[in-house]
């Protein structure tokens, strides 16, 4: 589905998506799609209609960095990709990616999550 308008007044979102591995993350930066677990496409997409803005926080599992960030530009749909190597995933969505940097969590360190009990975000 195409991206709604921005929606103003609402808050903007943002979430740490782990990917277990480099390669997932590099088709995502090369198709612009996405592809998550299922027992998180309820929240992704409940974000998506209900905030003006839903960012995704990119980190490879394990690799102490943060690979960019993107945003994400349509809900969660039901066409499954088999080039992410693992199976499990959920639908496909559409992603921008804005900065593909890799930022160790060092930088980060000043940054903590209420919502996660001030932890560290990484």
């Amino acid at each position: 589905s195409k991206s709604p308008s921005p929606r103003q007044n609402m808050p903007v979102r943002y979430f740490i998506m782990k990917s277990s591995s480099l390669q997932n993350i590099e088709i995502s930066q090369q198709r612009g799609i996405w592809s998550t677990m299922p027992s998180n496409e309820r929240k992704l997409n409940g974000a998506f209609w209900e905030s003006s803005m839903v960012y995704l926080v990119f980190s490879v599992q394990g690799s102490g960095h943060f690979q960019g960030f993107a945003r994400m530009c349509s809900s969660i749909g039901c066409e499954k990709r088999q080039d992410w190597g693992s199976a499990g995933f959920g639908g496909v969505f559409k992603v921008e990616w804005i900065r593909k940097e890799s930022i160790p969590f060092q930088f980060a360190h000043h940054l903590l999550n209420p919502w996660n009990d001030n932890k560290k975000v990484q």
